[in-house]
């Protein structure tokens, strides 16, 4: 199997953070990861889950890529255990996957590409959420390639 074999997926990327929500999609073929759009979180994590849930069926997702911050030395962070448990809680509530996925230096990433791209610190607060879900799903995409590439080899 070659690279151009692996079957693809249409992926709702998710960059979970305290104030707002990055979101990225994939493309048809599971290839690219293009920023989609940042919720602001609403006082009800309930809301903002079904409000995600609405998303993804609109954007036809077969799985939803959950952030996972991770601290640097790969241990969990208190925000990477509330990360799972609420990816947990929108398992409940779409009939979609939902995995986690490595999100370490998302945010730093975008916000250094933005700044060298000539970006103004509030035109980079409004879109460096979304940016970094895009960065996050385009690693978890590659990846996923990777490991489905390898199995089909070993077969």
């Amino acid at each position: 199997m070659t690279t151009g074999d692996v079957p693809g997926v249409r992926a709702l990327g998710i960059d979970p953070g305290s104030k707002r929500i990055g979101l990225a999609v994939s493309d048809l073929s599971g290839t690219i990861a293009s920023p989609l759009t940042v919720l602001q979180r609403s006082k009800s994590k309930r809301h903002d889950l079904d409000e995600i849930a609405r998303i993804a069926a609109a954007e036809e997702a077969e799985v939803i890529v959950f952030g996972l911050p991770l601290n640097l030395d790969g241990s969990m962070s208190r925000s990477a255990k509330a990360a799972t448990a609420e990816a947990r809680r929108l398992a409940t509530l779409v009939d979609l996957p939902v995995e986690l996925h490595d999100e370490r230096l998302t945010t730093a990433s975008a916000d250094r590409s933005m700044i060298d791209a000539g970006m103004n610190a509030v035109e980079r607060r409004q879109v460096v959420d979304k940016v970094a879900a895009a960065i996050m799903l385009q690693s978890w995409l590659d990846a996923r390639r990777i490991r489905l590439t390898r199995e089909a080899g070993a077969s």
